[in-house]
């Protein structure tokens, strides 16, 4: 139950708070939401699950809510904080803007820290074999280097070797390329916290601060990361931690990604052909008595494979692919490739195990003083990049060779034709449903839950989310369930237009149609944002309106085109200098984008924002539904077109005196039978349709 302390503590921090903010309003909903997380993670409701799924409307102040809420109860009980969020733009104002003010207005001591993944660390030891230093592995360039690659990574050395770069990517102060972070990323298979050189990289000096910290800043990715490790392996143990995960709505997708895999066919012959050329070089770093079984099992398998990865690819007919892809329908193999993932399963497993194991018996040598850091050190940094790939193809062969389950929805296989070489396979295995997975690694493990976000009804009800997820609906199963209405003045302050439209989005003449409706619809002297379905279609319209825009005074920014916040800044600019600014963006301008006030009065949302139904993934899980009786463009399509559309009309009302426009240029919301259900669940706004 709730203590006192813990109560006081927050009527306290509460009570401070409207000392801290100018034009502080009280409001019933976040008290309310404070209260509930606080009795939720306190045991009042069900003594085991502790877990509240929230949904707080823009305005509430969810993020002070839940760490007005949790905290306390945390340190009280002498347990950790993760919160997990799905953007970094939410990370940021968790550091830099709502963590300080609430250190500032509770009487609880807490630190707090910013945690990232491996991957976004670079190793100090793959970074000084790719310049070359002390005749490094210029071995890992799949290409010859260009020059200025090489000048960055140089610049990237000395910048580490000084102290002046801590070796974050983030912290870098121009974007790196993807090609050249694959090649000096810490990983878990290089990254040895046993052998000298590696108690001070860049990823070492970060985990060892996070065992430290009292509440710790993650997103998705990095807790399934640990969950798929076991958990607590680089976050705290969900046993002595209470999870917050905000931006919940995208758990599923992450956990879904986590647990899929993909490997080409001839490409993996490839590198595999190269670490054939290396097995040699590595086994005489080791002793030769122990290291003979492992180079043999590893020689033994590569052999195998090479030849088998290389026929596989020649048994596939690209003409039977569509738009590329080829996929198993209801998740079946013929049974000749059946018995094909059996065995390449069992060799590739082989081989990880015999190549892990060799870098293991190299970095004993070290450790024991017997072989020099020297020399060792690019020899397992290289070894990483293989163990890495290796893990991926018994993991794919894994997945591929599983059985069809007698329960539960089968599992997304198919193939695509690589884009990077001719007569190559792209081999990928997906889950449909995750929610199990999540239950087992986090949900039946942690403390306690708390599940947020402005958007986690679907159509105004939480189950569609809760079967993602993984999360019991059942009464009796005690988690508790909040949807809290905006407090804003949707009425008086915004419309929701639906004009009068030739077509609807779906037909080959819409993006025409858009290039000619769109400068009537742009407000002028005001800030505006254009959100597409896809990038194509908002390039092909920037591309025939931008000389026109130009022409009359109009400001045009395209996402992609530059950083989001050099974009967001130019706009600031322009709003503020009385200029027409336009924004274009996708997906990902419909959410986390934060454009208060005057920085966004006219939303236009080109289409209701349906899912790709080429996804394979999304196909094969359309598919299970109708086998099971069920509609699935009603059981997943609407539902995820309503989470969507919400999020993309929730960009215009962001602070309570905001007001605006949000114009929809898809009148499929009121001429098909489910688009009465996609306009309720939206705010209520004031609506003018034509």
């Amino acid at each position: 139950m709730i203590t006192s302390k813990t109560q006081q503590s927050i009527r306290n921090s509460y009570s401070n708070l409207q000392s801290q903010l100018d034009n502080f309003v009280p409001r019933r909903a976040q008290n309310y939401l404070v209260a509930e997380i606080a009795k939720t993670l306190s045991g009042n409701y069900h003594k085991s699950n502790r877990m509240i799924v929230a949904e707080a409307g823009t305005g509430i102040g969810k993020s002070l809510s839940y760490l007005m809420a949790t905290i306390p109860v945390a340190v009280f009980n002498n347990r950790k904080v993760v919160i997990s969020t799905a953007t970094v733009a939410l990370q940021e104002q968790l550091v830099e803007k709502d963590l300080p003010l609430f250190r500032r207005i509770t009487d609880v001591p807490f630190s707090f820290i910013l945690a990232k993944g491996r991957q976004r660390y670079c190793c100090a030891e793959k970074l000084m074999s790719a310049c070359g230093v002390d005749g490094g592995q210029l071995a890992i360039f799949e290409t010859k280097p260009k020059k200025k690659d090489i000048e960055l990574l140089e610049t990237m050395h000395r910048s580490l070797a000084q102290g002046k770069w801590n070796g974050d990517r983030d912290a870098w102060p121009k974007s790196i390329p993807d090609e050249i972070w694959q090649l000096i990323g810490s990983d878990k298979h290089s990254c040895n916290n046993s052998l000298p050189m590696h108690r001070n990289c860049p990823f070492q000096k970060a985990r060892a601060e996070l065992d430290k910290a009292d509440v710790i800043i993650a997103n998705h990715s990095l807790v399934m990361a640990d969950a798929d490790l076991g958990g607590g392996v680089i976050l705290p143990e969900p046993e002595n931690t209470i999870f917050v995960f905000d931006e919940a709505h995208h758990l599923p997708q992450v956990a879904r990604d986590h647990s899929s895999a993909a490997s080409s066919l001839k490409g993996a012959a490839t590198w595999l052909e190269r670490l054939n050329q290396s097995i040699s070089k590595f086994s005489g770093m080791t002793d030769e008595k122990r290291v003979g079984r492992f180079r043999n099992e590893l020689q033994d398998s590569i052999q195998q494979l090479i030849p088998a990865l290389s026929q596989l690819a020649s048994r596939f007919d690209p003409a039977q692919f569509e738009d590329k892809i080829y996929r198993f329908e209801h998740g079946e193999l013929p049974s000749w490739l059946e018995e094909e993932a059996k065995s390449l399963k069992t060799l590739s497993q082989k081989g990880a195990q015999a190549v892990a194991k060799i870098a293991d018996l190299i970095a004993e040598r070290v450790k024991d003083g017997e072989l020099s850091s020297r020399l060792a050190e690019p020899a397992l940094a290289e070894l990483g990049f293989y163990i890495q790939r290796m893990d991926n193809l018994a993991q794919v062969w894994h997945l591929m060779a599983q059985p069809l389950r007698d329960k539960g929805a089968p599992l997304a296989r198919w193939l695509e034709i690589s884009p990077e070489r001719e007569g190559d396979f792209i081999v990928s295995v997906s889950p449909l449903e995750v929610g199990w997975q999540l239950d087992q690694q986090l949900w039946s493990r942690c403390v306690g839950a708390v599940l947020v976000s402005a958007t986690l009804r679907a159509l105004n009800s939480f189950s569609f989310f809760c079967r993602q997820a993984g999360v019991s609906d059942k009464p009796e199963d005690g988690t508790q369930f909040l949807a809290l209405a905006s407090p804003f003045d949707y009425q008086n302050q915004a419309e929701l237009f639906i004009p009068k439209l030739r077509y609807e989005p779906q037909v080959p003449q819409f993006t025409e149609y858009l290039i000619e409706i769109l400068p009537n619809l742009i407000e002028d002297k005001k800030a505006n944002l254009v959100l597409f379905s896809s990038y194509w279609q908002m390039n092909q319209v920037a591309e025939a309106l931008e000389s026109a825009f130009i022409k009359k005074g109009w400001a045009l920014q395209i996402q992609g085109k530059e950083s989001r916040g050099e974009i967001l800044k130019k706009h600031s600019t322009l709003v503020q200098c009385e200029k027409t600014s336009i924004l274009f963006g996708t997906g990902s301008f419909s959410e986390g984008l934060d454009l208060p006030g005057t920085l966004l009065e006219n939303l236009i949302i080109t289409k209701i924002p349906f899912g790709v139904p080429t996804s394979p993934v999304e196909r094969a899980h359309a598919e299970y539904i109708e086998r099971k009786g069920g509609n699935s463009f009603m059981q997943i399509a609407v539902p995820e077109a309503s989470k969507k559309l919400i999020q993309a009309a929730g960009r215009l009302l962001r602070k309570e005196r905001d007001s605006g426009k949000v114009i929809l240029l898809d009148r499929r919301i009121i001429s098909k039978r489910y688009g009465k259900a996609l306009l309720d669940s939206l705010p209520p706004f004031k609506r003018n349709i034509e």
